[in-house]
Order: structure tokens, then C-alpha cells, then sequence
């Protein structure tokens, strides 16, 4: 009998800053992060380097507000490509060609720059504004490229999964994740049309995951690679012991 994810149920309810929106008959879990009031970072790995894969755990070790898996990663949980945690280039810029959706250029990097603006650029064109990043995820493929949806998507292909990404408008960050399975070419749509964003990336589908710090609000049935958390600046979360 082959195996079939369920669909995850919509919660009872989503952390601040997060809302639900309907979209093309699709359910999402949308937080908009202003990085006025949230510090956005990037995580993978504990101090002795062991990748934390569960955002649970995560948790346990650095409380946050919520947290999503972000860009892809190989087998050992090693980002694919650019990984940059509070300044620091652990893993550098992909430019290569291969299978996968990683490789579906033009991807693309998130990234949150020394001013605290956050930003998602097409990979060529992060690697020629010569940013120095807080943190940076790399990922593919893009979703929207100023203005314009991944000239490679067909309008509702049949591939279906739960999906996440990030789009950028203004000092503001825009995750998305899905509910229920959705296409590639619907998921760009809410970003453009619905969440107003000219730029926006694709984390990734089926493992997708969105976290309160107490509990998976979506997913968790799989392990993640990189995984951004967000943390209110006035949060006056203990650190855990």
C-alpha cells in the first residue's frame, strides 16, 4: 500500500503576528514580520553541531515567537546553498546545475542585510550586490521575480504539496505556508496577487513546517535542514535552562 501524507488539519488557531487566508481554494498560515519588531535569524545545528532537525528542539535550546524550515538541504541536513547565521557564511553560494527543485532557476536567496532590511534576490543578482547578510538561506526556485511568476510553472500544474516560502514588501518579511497540497503556480499567485510581494522564493513542500515554540501549528512529520526563527524584540521569553 503506498503512503499517503494526510492533509494537515487547520489548527485552532495561529501565533501572532500569523493569520489565516483563503486563496484559490487553498488554506494558508500567512506572518508578516516587520523587522521593526522581530529579529529574524537562521538555525541548523547546536553548539556541538549536531543539525537540530526537529524546530522542537530548536525550542528547547533558543525560544522564538515561530519558526519555519527554510532553504533546502542534502541528506546530512548540510544546507544546499548559501547559509549565513548572525553574519557568519557556514555554507557559501550555489551556482551550479543539477536536478531538483533547488536547481529550477532562477533560484533565489532570503536574506536580512546589516541594516536589518529583508530582502529576496534571483542568486546572480545576490551574488552581484555584494551584501553582507545577518542571515541568508538559499533555496529554489524563485516563485516571483519582480513582479513576474517562474517563467517554468504552468498555472496549476499537478504536482500538489504542502508548500512554504517568503516574499519581501518593504522593512516587512512575508512566510506562507500552505495547509493543504497546492501547485507551484497558485502558490506564486498568493504571493504576488493576494500578499503584494514583487520577489519571493519557495522553501519547500511535503516537509514544511510552521512552529510556536510550543507545539507544531503545521507539519512535523519530517525532519528539517535550516530553519529560520523569529523573535519579538520586546519577547521576554526566558532562555531555556
Amino acid at each position: 500500500m503506498s503512503f499517503m501524507r494526510p492533509e494537515t488539519p487547520v489548527p485552532p488557531g495561529l501565533p501572532v503576528p500569523c493569520r489565516d487566508l483563503a486563496f484559490e481554494g487553498v488554506s494558508y498560515a500567512v506572518c508578516e514580520i516587520r523587522t521593526t519588531d522581530y529579529d529574524i535569524l537562521l538555525r541548523r545545528a547546536d553548539r556541538a553541531g549536531s543539525p537540530y532537525k526537529d524546530l522542537g528542539r530548536l525550542a528547547a535550546s533558543e525560544p522564538f515567537d515561530l519558526a519555519m524550515n527554510a532553504g533546502m538541504y542534502h541528506e546530512d541536513f548540510s544546507p544546499v546553498g548559501l547559509h549565513v547565521e548572525d553574519g557568519v557564511e557556514q555554507a557559501p553560494l550555489n551556482l551550479g546545475d543539477a536536478p531538483g527543485n533547488f536547481f529550477l532557476k532562477p533560484n533565489g536567496v532570503f536574506f536580512v542585510d546589516a541594516d536589518g532590511t529583508p530582502g529576496v534576490l534571483e542568486t546572480n543578482a545576490y551574488a552581484a550586490a555584494n551584501i553582507a547578510p545577518r542571515m541568508a538561506t538559499q533555496s529554489g526556485p524563485m516563485l516571483v521575480i519582480d513582479g513576474a511568476i517562474h517563467p517554468r510553472f504552468e498555472p496549476n500544474g499537478e504536482s500538489r504539496h504542502v508548500r512554504n516560502g517568503v516574499g519581501v514588501t518593504g522593512k516587512t518579511a512575508v512566510f506562507a505556508i500552505s495547509h493543504g497540497p497546492v501547485s507551484l503556480g497558485s502558490f506564486a499567485r498568493l504571493f504576488r496577487d493576494a500578499l503584494g510581494c514583487a520577489n519571493a522564493l519557495f522553501f519547500d513542500g511535503t516537509i514544511s513546517a510552521l512552529h510556536d515554540c510550543e507545539r507544531y501549528v503545521i507539519g512535523g512529520e519530517y525532519p528539517a535542514g535550516p530553519i529560520v526563527a523569529i523573535k519579538a524584540r520586546s519577547s521576554e521569553r526566558p532562555p531555556a535552562q
